[in-house]
């Protein structure tokens, strides 16, 4: 049966600890080593001091012929039931991959012909082209401004697939709007939480299926992906990349001529790269130190007071601010000002993309605002 419109879930309430010490974020800030100016977790998170350690090791001992496929499943496991925990979901909503697009190809294969998808206008591609590309089967993809999205959903439309935090500008969309209006209209919702998760408290069941891509805010190896699926949707998913890893019996199904497919979300699985796994369950061991939340309000408090450093006003709805600061910067002026002094920022879609994650500090701050004292700076 392929994906059609259904039920949208509940929203739930994310618990979070707001009396969580300053020395909580002391004992995740020493899990990374200090890395003065780099600002760009938004194109690739660093890796904690025990993420690397266990990749170092994992590479040591493949060289010396110690490696075993299976000895790589309880990374996968681990990685699986700690994300599960992490996005406040059952561990059989979960499956794993490799990268956003793999996943939203996944998704846009399940959809009937001629269904209407509704996508943010400007979001990233890997949650547009892989909608694009079924035009020949009569899949619609309709572009809307990102503050119209929930106004613009009607009952033509089988699909809502936005990224809940803007790759280019940092902007955090109304995902329980955008859900509430998907449900009055009978409208599935595919969220990308890859620029949300790590920062942002996110329950992935909040959409009918999610993607997250985790090289970035979460910090593991490039390499790792996660999916969740609502279970009344399972049987309308096709898993189009299906393997050996997504059998009942992963190394049961290694050959054919029968195919027995896990029961739950693993039916979904990509065989998975295995060194990047093996850096998984320590990068959310180090994340889930303290709660999503209070890294948070240290990311943001650090936008915030760069915002105001610049003369800027505040960005984001009302209830949530981001801590990614994007400029206007159609000539590269400001992300070679930045780079001279030592910034590591990314240039996206005209504008020089700035994001501050746990291992950011004030001086940070001040190497950008020292950077642009002397320009006018447009948001």
């Amino acid at each position: 049966m392929p994906l059609v419109k259904g039920s949208a879930p509940t929203q739930k309430t994310d618990p979070t600890d707001a009396s969580t010490s300053i020395a909580g974020l002391a004992r995740i800030k020493a899990q990374f080593e200090p890395v003065p100016g780099y600002l760009n977790a938004a194109t690739l998170g660093l890796p904690p001091i025990p993420v690397a350690d266990a990749v170092r090791e994992a590479v040591t001992h493949w060289q010396l012929g110690k490696a075993t496929a299976t000895g790589y499943d309880d990374d996968v496991r681990g990685a699986r039931a700690a994300y599960a925990r992490l996005v406040s979901v059952p561990l059989e909503w979960v499956s794993v991959g490799s990268q956003t697009s793999v996943i939203a190809g996944l998704v846009a294969s399940s959809l009937p012909d001629g269904a209407e998808v509704v996508c943010i206008e400007g979001d990233f591609a890997s949650m547009l082209f892989p909608f694009l590309v079924h035009a020949d089967r009569g899949i619609t993809v309709r572009q809307v401004p990102l503050s119209k999205v929930a106004a613009s959903l009607t009952e033509r439309t089988a699909l809502v697939a936005f990224s809940l935090v803007q790759s280019a500008s940092g902007t955090v969309c109304d995902g329980p709007a955008i859900a509430a209006a998907a449900r009055a209209v009978g409208a599935l919702t595919f969220c990308d939480i890859t620029q949300a998760v790590g920062w942002l408290p996110v329950v992935a069941g909040d959409y009918d299926l999610s993607v997250c891509s985790a090289y970035k805010w979460l910090c593991q190896p490039r390499g790792t992906a996660y999916l969740t699926i609502r279970p009344e949707l399972m049987e309308r998913v096709r898993p189009v990349h299906a393997g050996w890893y997504a059998g009942e019996d992963v190394w049961g199904s290694c050959y054919g001529p029968s195919m027995h497919l896990a029961h739950d979300a693993r039916r979904f699985d990509v065989s998975p790269v295995w060194l990047s796994w093996v850096g998984a369950v320590p990068a959310l061991e180090v994340m889930s130190m303290v709660p999503t939340a209070v890294i948070g309000r240290h990311n943001i408090a650090l936008g915030d007071e760069l915002r105001t450093r610049l003369g800027l006003p505040e960005v984001g709805r009302p209830a949530i601010d981001s801590p990614i600061v994007s400029l206007a910067d159609p000539t590269g002026e400001f992300a070679g000002r930045l780079a001279e002094r030592g910034a590591s920022v990314a240039s996206r879609a005209g504008r020089v993309r700035i994001a501050f994650h746990i291992w950011n500090t004030p001086e940070d701050v001040d190497l950008v605002a020292t950077a642009l004292n002397s320009v006018t700076v447009q948001p």
